[in-house]
C-alpha cells in the first residue's frame, strides 16, 4: 500500500512540475474568413496536427494558438459546409497568418453528430479518440479494450482475452449507466440500459472517432448518461475509393479476418462504403469460446448542402458461456472450501467434480455441449441533414434495431413445480425434480426519430433538438429436453412477458462567447419515459406494471481563457436515471423503487505547450436514491435493488503527454477518488432463521468496483519513421466486489503492460501495408478484473459463493492489413 501510494505521488508531483518545463514559445494567430465574400468565419477548428494544439475561431473570425516551438507544422482548418484546408507553417518567431475556406461541393457528414459532442470551449470533461488510435488498438478484441487506455477506465472480459462477452466502467460506473451512441443513435438497450459490445463485433473497424464525455456531459439521446458518455460516429465519406484487408492470428486460436470497401465520391454526388468481418477465438477460460460474424454497410447523397445517408450494420455472435467466473475456493486451492459447495447444495455432485479436477484459473463451470448464448442485433440508420446557410443546419435521424436471440442451458435437479409442471409418477414413486435443458429468449424492435438544428453565428452556437423513441421486447424460455417426464410441454413457452417502452426528449443548448476569455455554456433537457411490464418471469411470478417518469435535466458552466496556453472551467449538472428492467422485475410487490438523481461538479484546468499538455479535472458527484445491492432479498430469494439516500463519488483526473525527443512521447492518465455510501446497511441470508436476514448497519462504506487508484500510461518510441513501438500499461487499485468494504471480498490491484509494434511499407501496386504485433501482458501478471458474492450463514458460521474472473497472461496478436 505505501508503495502503491508512493507512486502515485510522483506521478502526481510530474504533473504539477511539468508546466514548468517549457522551452521557447512562440503564437501563431490570424483570422479565419470566407474566400468569396471575406466574411468571417467564427467557430472554424484549427488544428496543429499530431499535438494536442488546437483552437476555435472567435466570433471575428480571429484565432490564436500559443506555446510553439520552433519549427515546422502541418495545420488543419475546418468548417462545416467549407472544404478543409491542409497547410504547412514555419514557426521562427511570432507569426500572423490569415487562412481563406471555401464552399465544399459537399456538406460533411461531421455534422451527423455535432448536436451531442462537446467541443473545446464547453466547460465539460471529454476525451476523443480519432481514427489512427482506434486503428492502432484495434486487434479484434470488443471495443471496450479500445478505450482502456483512456482515463478512470477499467475493463475486463468474461473469456479472459478481450473477445466475446467484456465490460466497461468509467469513474466506477457500469455500462447500464453510460449513455452510448452511434451516429447520435442509441445503443443501450431500453429495458435492461445496457450495451453488449459482443453483437457489435469488429465495430472499431467501420468507427472514424469516437468522443468520452465523463460525468453528465452534454445532453444527448437514449439512455441516462449518469456517469459517462460514449459518442461513436462510424465511416465517414471518403472521396477517394479504397479496399483493404485486415487479418491477424493470436492466442487462444484467435483469428481476425475484415474485408474493407468503399467507392469514393461518384459523379461528386454518390458514395457507398462497406465491411465484413469473422472473429473466432477459444478464449482463456476453459471452453470460453467465441464465434462472431458482422457486416457494415453505407450508401449516401452528398451535395453542397445535403446529406442523405442510410447505414446499416449487423452482428451474430455465439459464445460459449464463461459467465459465472471461478469460485476462490478453486483459485486458492481450498480443497474443503470446494467440498462445502456440494455439502450446501451449491454445486451439484457433477459440477464439484469437476471444479477439483479443473486448472485453478481457467476453471468453467458449464459443461454441456451447447451451454451457449446465440444472438444477432441489425441497426437501420437513415440520416438527413441540411446546411440552409452558414449559420443554420439540420440533422436528424430515422432509426430501427432488431435484436432476437436465446442462451441455451443445461440444469441439474430442476423442480417440476418451479416450472408449472405436475410431478412425474413412475409407478409407486413420485419423481419431483430432474435434470433438463431450457432455452430463454429475448425477441425486441427499438426504433425512433432524432432532430437537431444547429445554429452558429456572432458569439453564439445553439442548438434545439430532441428524440423519440419506442420499444418492445418478448421474454419467453422453452423447456427443449427433460430427464423425466413428459414430453407434451416442450412446444409451449414456461414463461411469457412483454416490456414496452416510449422514451422522448427535448433539449436546448448553446456556448455564448461573452468576451475573448469568457465562454458561458448552458443545456436543459425535458425527458419522459413511459415503461410497462406484461406477463411471468422465469420463476412463475406476475410482473405487470405500469410506471411514468418525467426528468428536467439542467446544465451549465463557464470556461476561462486565462492566456495564450491556460484554461479553466467549471460546470455544474443534473441527472435523473429510471430504474431499469431487473430493478422492478426483482422487486417484491409493493416495494417502492425511486429514480435516481445525480448532481455533478465538475471544474478542469488544461494547460499547452509545444512539448507538454496537461489537463486536470476535479469531480465531485452527488447521488440521491442511487440503486445498488445490499444483499436484500425477495420472497423468493433473489437479490433485489435498493435505493440508498446519499452516496458520492469525488476525484482527481490527470492527464497530459510529453514530448521527450523528436521521436519519443509519453502521454499518461491518473484518476484518484472516493467512493462512498453513507450510512449502508447489509443484509445477509441466514439459512438457520429463513427468511430472516441478518442485518448490519456499516455507516459510510465503499462503492463496489470503483477503485481509488486508476493510472494509464503510453510510451511511444518511433526509431524510424515507419515504426512505432509503444508500451502502453495500465493501474488499477484494489476494489470491493459488495459495498460492505471487506477485504476478504475485493480484487486485488493489478499493474499489467502490453508492448505494441506498428510497421507501415508503402509501395506502388498496394497503397500501403501495415505490419501490427501485440504482445500483451508482458509480465505474464495473474490477475482478476471482476467478481461477484453470495453471503449466507448456516449453523452461525458466514460462508460465502463466488464468481472472479481470470484475465489471461502472458499473450499475443499479429497481424497485416493490406491498403488499396
Amino acid at each position: 500500500m505505501k508503495r502503491q501510494k508512493l507512486i502515485s505521488a510522483w506521478i502526481a508531483i510530474l504533473f504539477v512540475i511539468a508546466p514548468q518545463m517549457v522551452f521557447p514559445q512562440f503564437t501563431l494567430s490570424g483570422k479565419i474568413s470566407d474566400k468569396t465574400s471575406n466574411k468571417p468565419l467564427p467557430g472554424a477548428n484549427i488544428v496543429v496536427q499530431n499535438s494536442r494544439f488546437s483552437t476555435i475561431s472567435a466570433s471575428d473570425g480571429t484565432y490564436v494558438i500559443s506555446g510553439l516551438k520552433q519549427g515546422e507544422y502541418q495545420l488543419r482548418i475546418s468548417y462545416i459546409g467549407y472544404k478543409t484546408l491542409s497547410q504547412k507553417v514555419e514557426i521562427i518567431n511570432n507569426a500572423n497568418l490569415d487562412f481563406v475556406l471555401e464552399y465544399s461541393p459537399v456538406i460533411s457528414d461531421e455534422v451527423i453528430v455535432q448536436s451531442t459532442r462537446v467541443h473545446e470551449k464547453t466547460p465539460s470533461t471529454f476525451t476523443s479518440l480519432e481514427n489512427k488510435d482506434i486503428e492502432r488498438q484495434n486487434t479484434g478484441q470488443d471495443l471496450p479494450f479500445i478505450l482502456q487506455i483512456t482515463p478512470s477506465v477499467v475493463t475486463t472480459s468474461d473469456a479472459g482475452a478481450g473477445v466475446g462477452y467484456t465490460g466497461i466502467r468509467i469513474r466506477g460506473t457500469d455500462i447500464t449507466r453510460i449513455n452510448v451512441t452511434m451516429n447520435g443513435v442509441p445503443v443501450n438497450d431500453a429495458e435492461s440500459q445496457d450495451v453488449f459490445f459482443v453483437d457489435l463485433p469488429d465495430l472499431a473497424s467501420s468507427v472514424d472517432n469516437i468522443q468520452i464525455q465523463r460525468g453528465v456531459g452534454t445532453s444527448t439521446n437514449g439512455a441516462a448518461a449518469f456517469g459517462a458518455s460514449i459518442n461513436i460516429q462510424t465511416t465517414k465519406l471518403n472521396s477517394d475509393p479504397y479496399a483493404g484487408i485486415n487479418s491477424g492470428i493470436g492466442s487462444y486460436n484467435t483469428f481476425k479476418n475484415t474485408l474493407q470497401f468503399g467507392s469514393g465520391l461518384i459523379n461528386s454526388k454518390w458514395a457507398f462504403d462497406g465491411r465484413l468481418s469473422a472473429i473466432e477465438s477459444d478464449g482463456y477460460i476453459d471452453r470460453g469460446w467465441s464465434d462472431l460474424k458482422s457486416f457494415y454497410v453505407s450508401g449516401g447523397y452528398f451535395s453542397e448542402k445535403t446529406i442523405l445517408k442510410a447505414i446499416v450494420t449487423s452482428g451474430r455472435e455465439q459464445t460459449y458461456q464463461s459467465w459465472n467466473g471461478v469460485p476462490s475456493v478453486r483459485i486458492n486451492n481450498d480443497t474443503a472450501g470446494m467440498m462445502r459447495y456440494e455439502e450446501h447444495n451449491l454445486y451439484a455432485h457433477e459440477e464439484t467434480l469437476h471444479m477439483l479436477q479443473s486448472d485453478n484459473r481457467t476453471f468453467n463451470l458449464y459443461t454441456y455441449a451447447n451451454q451457449t448464448d446465440n444472438y444477432q442485433q441489425d441497426y437501420y440508420q437513415l440520416h438527413f441533414a441540411h446546411q440552409f446557410g452558414m449559420a443554420l443546419n439540420l440533422t436528424s435521424a430515422l432509426f430501427y434495431t432488431k435484436g432476437k436471440g436465446y442462451y441455451e442451458s443445461f440444469n441439474y435437479g430442476e423442480d417440476f413445480a418451479d416450472y408449472g409442471l405436475n410431478d412425474v409418477i413412475i409407478g409407486s414413486d413420485t419423481i419431483t425434480s430432474t435434470n433438463l435443458i431450457n432455452q430463454k429468449w429475448l425477441d425486441n424492435d427499438f426504433y425512433g426519430l432524432n432532430v437537431a438544428l444547429n445554429y452558429s453565428r456572432n458569439k453564439i452556437n445553439a442548438t434545439l433538438g430532441g428524440g423519440w423513441n419506442s420499444y418492445k421486447g418478448d421474454h419467453y424460455g422453452y423447456i427443449i429436453w427433460v430427464e423425466h417426464g413428459s414430453y407434451s410441454f416442450i412446444d409451449k413457452p414456461w414463461y411469457e412477458s412483454t416490456g414496452k417502452k416510449t422514451d422522448y426528449n427535448v433539449y436546448a443548448k448553446a456556448n455564448y462567447q461573452l468576451t475573448k476569455l469568457l465562454n458561458l455554456y448552458a443545456d436543459v433537457q425535458l425527458r419522459n419515459i413511459d415503461y410497462s411490464i406484461e406477463g411471468t418471469h422465469d420463476d412463475l411470478r406476475d410482473l405487470t406494471q405500469e410506471h411514468t417518469f418525467t426528468f428536467f435535466n439542467p446544465k451549465g458552466g463557464v470556461f476561462f481563457t486565462l492566456d495564450k496556453s491556460n484554461s479553466l472551467y467549471v460546470s455544474v449538472a443534473i441527472a435523473h436515471r429510471e430504474p431499469n428492467r431487473s430493478a422492478y422485475r426483482d422487486a417484491d410487490p409493493g416495494q417502492q423503487i425511486s429514480a435516481e438523481q445525480l448532481i455533478d461538479f465538475e471544474s478542469g484546468y488544461i494547460f499547452q505547450s509545444k512539448n507538454i499538455s496537461l489537463e486536470a479535472n476535479y469531480y465531485y458527484m452527488k447521488y440521491r436514491d442511487q440503486l445498488v445491492l445490499t444483499g436484500k432479498i425477495n420472497n423468493v430469494g433473489d437479490p433485489i435493488l435498493m435505493n440508498v439516500p446519499k452516496s458520492y463519488r469525488t476525484g482527481i483526473e490527470l492527464s497530459g503527454g510529453i514530448q521527450i525527443l523528436k521521436q519519443l512521447r509519453w502521454d499518461m492518465n491518473l484518476t484518484l477518488s472516493q467512493n462512498k455510501i453513507i450510512d449502508f446497511v447489509a443484509y445477509t441470508d441466514n439459512w438457520d432463521t429463513w427468511p430472516e436476514q441478518n442485518i448490519d448497519t456499516l455507516g459510510t462504506t465503499d462503492i463496489s468496483f470503483s477503485p481509488e487508484i486508476i493510472g494509464g500510461s503510453n510510451l511511444t518510441w518511433e526509431p524510424l519513421k515507419a515504426l512505432k513501438v509503444s508500451l502502453q500499461s495500465k493501474y488499477v487499485g484494489s476494489q470491493f466486489i459488495d459495498n460492505t468494504s471487506n477485504v476478504d471480498r475485493s480484487l486485488d490491484p493489478y499493474f499489467i503492460n502490453d508492448l505494441k509494434f506498428y510497421y507501415t511499407i508503402k509501395t506502388g501496386v498496394i497503397r500501403q501495408i501495415d505490419l501490427m504485433l501485440s504482445l500483451n501482458n508482458i509480465f505474464n501478471l495473474e490477475y482478476e478484473s471482476n467478481a461477484w458474492v453470495y453471503r449466507y450463514y448456516t449453523g452461525n458460521q458466514e460462508n460465502k459463493m463466488d464468481g472472479y474472473f481470470p484475465q489471461a497472461k502472458f499473450n499475443f496478436m499479429a497481424g497485416v492489413s493490406l491498403k488499396f
